[in-house]
């Protein structure tokens, strides 16, 4: 490392550093800034996962339908006696022993097991599985119509935001460009009003001119700033300075009415809307099969092992044996298949009230829908007059810019020979600065309209694609 003892020489060591850095700073195209917010927004990473349950829903909507397949065993240790009478099992009190009525109370105890294995299968209900498998995957679909219309409502923020950012950083450069001209002025002014060829008041004015642009370039600042961390937020980065392609202030779009390749319909606003129609049809249709019955098939077998003999009693105390392999052992055992079907019949009252206030759901939906449409064809006709609008101006910029341009170098001139007065030439300098923001504004406000036309139509590509 070098040791600089001269301050001078650090400071103009390091303008040079900055500078460099500053030249070697990397542009951020616009492609790359809607591709770092579709990969960083916080919403549209939460929607991802959204997709990712339904689909695992989905999932396990398909798998319901598998018949209950159930096991269990259990091996116990304990008494047998039993009596004669009613028995009401209430909230789960009684006590599953069985063996002969004897006329006193024993504690003869031996080992018991039993092993059980069922199946249960709702083979036929009128579609209710069915339905339903049908809804969670119109929840998926939906899912997936929503992140797709967030994506493109993001690119749109996204693009909307970069222009904005690009326009605010060219009336920062005017802004600039404004107060070197007031200051230059204020040098010519304050020079002939030292040599008695001006009134003193001229440096007044003159320097409320560039007190008047320094409170500009402020304002034009502190909005660039407040684009600046706009754009930042979308993109899901910290806020900085960004360097931007000065392509939007140099050019228009190639083709500035090209037809887009997504009809009206697929615009990805108006499917996610469609989603929600499709999710409370589908709905409706499931909760009808609620009306009808459940046939079922179900299946059962059992083995039982048991430490008492069979000729435990009470002419044979005895006859039992706590050894726990014999009670272990299952000795009998027995199977059972059956048909059910379960059906409630006030289910029929309840369910048709349940389809009714679901298909109202449903024609509120498609109400919004309508909306959205109209608005959304009402925006495509505005879009082509925009463009038009904005083409227009487009080709009118440079004229006003020129004859501003050829104004304020005509009042400089005769202001320094005398001819006119500090007035006029603080009124051109007003002038050109009004005509070169136009300028760039117009430059903008192409793209901006092509925008407009591409999230109308619902084709982002009719924008992103001129790049």
């Amino acid at each position: 490392m070098f040791k600089y003892r001269n301050p001078c020489i650090c400071l103009i060591v390091l303008m040079a550093f900055a500078q460099t850095a500053s030249s070697q700073q990397k542009v951020l195209t616009l492609k790359e800034a809607v591709q770092t917010a579709l990969n960083n927004y916080g919403t549209i990473k939460a929607k991802a996962n959204y997709i990712s349950a339904a689909k695992s829903n989905v999932k396990e909507n398909q798998r319901e339908a598998l018949p209950d397949f159930n096991f269990s065993a259990q091996q116990d240790y304990g008494t047998v006696n039993s009596q004669f009478g009613p028995l009401s099992g209430y909230r789960g009190g009684a006590v599953a022993s069985s063996g002969p009525a004897l006329a006193n109370q024993n504690w003869n105890t031996a080992f018991g097991s039993l092993y059980l294995a069922n199946i249960n299968w709702d083979f036929f209900s009128f579609g209710k599985a069915r339905e339903k498998i049908k809804v969670a995957q119109t929840i998926l679909n939906q899912n997936q119509a929503d992140l797709a219309q967030e994506q493109f409502q993001h690119e749109v923020r996204v693009a909307t935001a970069y222009l904005n950012l690009l326009a605010a950083q060219q009336i920062r450069a005017e802004q600039q460009k404004n107060l070197d001209r007031a200051m230059q002025i204020t040098k010519v002014v304050v020079v002939r009003a030292k040599n008695g060829l001006n009134a003193g008041v001229d440096s007044s004015l003159a320097n409320a001119d560039v007190s008047s642009a320094k409170i500009a370039l402020t304002n034009a600042l502190d909005y660039e700033q407040g684009q600046a961390n706009q754009l930042a937020q979308f993109m899901g980065v910290d806020a900085g300075d960004f360097v931007l392609d000065t392509l939007f202030v140099s050019s228009i779009p190639k083709v500035i009415n090209a037809v887009p390749d997504v009809k009206i319909e697929d615009n990805p606003i108006l499917k996610f809307y469609q989603g929600r129609i499709t999710y409370s049809d589908e709905l409706a249709k499931y909760f009808k099969t609620f009306a009808y019955p459940t046939f079922s098939l179900f299946s059962i077998f059992q083995g039982r092992g048991s430490g008492f003999d069979s000729s435990y009693g009470a002419a044979n105390l005895n006859g039992y044996t706590q050894n726990y392999f014999t009670g272990a052992d299952p000795t009998r055992a027995n199977y059972l298949v059956g048909v059910g079907v379960t059906w409630n019949i006030a289910s029929l009252f309840r369910v048709h009230q349940q389809v009714e206030a679901q298909k109202y759901n449903s024609m509120g939906l498609k109400n919004e829908y309508d909306l959205v449409n109209q608005n959304l064809r009402n925006q495509v006709a505005l879009s082509d007059t925009r463009i038009q609008n904005a083409i227009k101006n487009y080709q009118e910029a440079p004229v006003g810019v020129k004859a501003a341009s050829d104004a304020y170098l005509q009042k400089s001139v005769l202001y320094k020979n005398g001819l006119t007065t500090i007035v006029d030439l603080t009124t051109a300098l007003y002038t050109l600065n009004r005509a070169e923001t136009d300028r760039d504004i117009a430059y903008n406000n192409v793209w901006q309209a092509l925008l407009y036309k591409a999230a109308s139509t619902g084709d982002f590509g009719l924008f992103i694609n001129e790049f």
